[in-house]
């Protein structure tokens, strides 16, 4: 039994779900509209203020996309209506973000600068304070795509285990090594 397919999504206010020819599932709220499609199999219900997910049989197949397609609708509908945000921090001397318009410039240590060029549908916000780290914080209603954009971001420069330099994701917490004199 899949307990996260079982669960009902519920539509807050201001949500708008329609379950479209094809099982195209398409959510609208006020951060903007999402859509994803679901597979022939399963079911999408929409009951009062709650969306169902149903699958046909227990087999092994249906039971592994009935709480995943369940937790792809409720990403969407959180995204909708709260939106989801990730917070990164550059770590290290001489370590830099500036975001002009969608353009994201990094200076990460390289001998030449990182240009990242964003989609429209990500939010950036550099910030850059005296005596502290830069910060770079990304903000979409699609939970996947601002994922993968942070994790192609941390990709640049990882955090290293001896200083910790690099691009790490706020409030992470990176495992140390002992440098050479540990041996001794």
């Amino acid at each position: 039994m899949s307990r996260i397919g079982k669960l009902p999504v519920a539509i807050p206010k201001g949500v708008t779900i329609t379950v479209g020819n094809d099982n195209l599932v398409v959510v609208k709220g006020p951060k903007g509209e999402l859509q994803q499609k679901v597979h022939e199999d399963l079911k999408v219900l929409i009951e009062e203020e709650q969306v169902v997910v149903e699958r046909p049989s227990e087999s092994i197949q249906h039971k592994s996309m009935h709480g995943l397609y369940r937790s792809l609708i409720n990403n969407m509908v959180i995204g909708v209506s709260e939106g989801y945000k990730i917070n990164m921090e550059f770590v290290g001397v001489g370590y830099r973000a500036e975001a002009n318009g969608q353009m994201l410039e990094m200076s990460l240590g390289y001998s030449h600068n990182i240009v990242f060029q964003m989609p429209n549908e990500v939010k950036i916000e550099a910030v850059t304070e005296r005596r502290s780290n830069p910060r770079l914080t990304l903000e979409s209603c699609d939970k996947q795509l601002v994922g993968q954009i942070a994790a192609k971001i941390r990709a640049f420069r990882k955090p290293e285990p001896y200083k910790g330099k690099g691009i790490k994701f706020a409030g992470e917490v990176i495992r140390r090594k002992a440098g050479k004199s540990a041996g001794k």
